[in-house]
């Protein structure tokens, strides 16, 4: 099986990436599954219903997200509906779902607690979750998204499933990190996959606005920046027995 995960869609500009990057790379890299973190595709805020379908369309299978997935208040009638959107899995008592199964593949989304709000321990959900979706099945493939600042507590995690879940993948922080390896017992690893948003950006940010923020210290809303995009992923490819054998970057920019 062979998966693409595909980095924090920013605004606009990440989704018009997606659209035209997502169906060729289907075809060139012979994808069985797209996985798109998408909580900040709504103008760098969130995300809605219409974007939800937009991403469908464009050939994306299931989207994560993250702490900001309630800052569109529009979509959260709609996460019990059944679309393809989750959330961090160790949020308390939420709507929507932390798991999403298409196929033979089960995506877990979970959020980290350093430097993050606080949820409940995303090692104790995980096992929690592991164990109740797979009771009465087994998949081909098994995909956590873990949205999480620290770098340590992502290694953590990784180390934690190993071997028994096909790949960890983190997102959050819009910056891709070079550590993508398969871990010793067979779980493919990234600390962070990066983000699919301008290049000319603060970590998909207007720059003016955010030196604004950093230099003057009074709290404003930023914008997305616009310019050239860069798609950040990572192509997981997972045997028959759901280990990884390899976790390779694929980041393709787009003018």
């Amino acid at each position: 099986m062979r998966i693409l995960m595909i980095g924090d869609v920013i605004g606009k500009p990440g989704r018009s990436a997606i659209k035209e990057l997502v169906e060729p790379l289907r075809s060139e890299l012979s994808l069985d599954f797209v996985i798109a973190n998408g909580e900040n595709a709504a103008g760098g805020y969130g995300i809605t219903l219409d974007i939800v379908h937009e991403l469908q369309n464009c050939g994306v299978d299931v989207i994560t997200s993250g702490n900001h997935i309630w800052d569109q208040k529009e979509i959260i009638p709609y996460m019990d509906s059944g679309i393809p959107l989750i959330r961090p899995a160790n949020y308390p008592d939420a709507p929507g779902s932390g798991c999403f199964v298409t196929g033979d593949l089960l995506v877990v989304n979970l959020m980290g607690r350093v430097f993050m709000p606080a949820l409940d321990c995303p090692f104790r959900t995980v096992d929690r979750v592991l164990e109740e979706m797979t009771k009465d099945r087994s998949y081909k493939a098994i995909v956590v998204d873990f949205h999480a600042e620290a770098t340590s507590e992502k290694q953590g995690m990784g180390w934690y499933l190993d071997g028994r879940v096909s790949a960890v993948v983190g997102t959050h922080t819009h910056v891709g990190t070079v550590d993508a390896r398969v871990l010793t017992d067979g779980t493919g690893f990234v600390t962070d996959v990066g983000m699919t948003g301008p290049i000319n950006s603060v970590i998909g940010s207007d720059i003016e606005s955010v030196l604004g923020r950093f230099l003057s210290g009074v709290p404003r809303r930023l914008s997305v920046a616009t310019g050239p995009v860069m798609m950040n992923s990572v192509l997981i490819e997972v045997d028959d027995y759901g280990k990884a054998k390899s976790v390779e970057r694929i980041d393709r920019k787009v003018e």
